[in-house]
């Protein structure tokens, strides 16, 4: 069974609200339902760019996708696997932050040969 698709409206509304909260001088966060919805959308769109399965990218607890032509598996963990925080991966897919430096700054964990996501960085998200 295929998984519902975030509409493009929707899901670009609620990158710019979590791209918005981030900007915010209080720094709030915003609503757990919009991250959710933000970092859905944009891995679909990942998903989308470069279907696969020889890279998992999850953002847990919100979700995962596997990308990437390639060797695929087909249970348990992926040889090649990315896991990050929801705010890391909207900055990261916004183009807020680079995959150097989300690496140097040890907010990404990535293991496996091809687990640098930096050429398929920032995710054009715009509706």
């Amino acid at each position: 069974m295929a998984r519902a698709r975030i509409d493009a409206h929707a899901g670009a509304a609620a990158v710019r609200t979590v791209l918005d909260a981030a900007d915010s001088a209080g720094g709030e966060a915003a609503p757990r339902p919009t991250i959710a919805t933000a970092v859905r959308y944009l891995l679909q769109l990942l998903g989308d760019r470069e279907p696969g399965a020889t890279v998992e990218v999850r953002v847990p607890p919100f979700g995962a996708v596997q990308f990437m032509e390639g060797l695929s598996h087909t249970r348990g963990t992926p040889p090649n696997v990315i896991e990050t925080d929801a705010s890391t991966f909207v900055a990261l897919a916004a183009g807020r932050l680079s995959w150097a430096e989300a690496r140097d700054q040890a907010l990404v964990a990535a293991s496996g040969s091809r687990a640098d996501i930096s050429a398929y960085l920032p995710i054009a998200w715009e509706a």
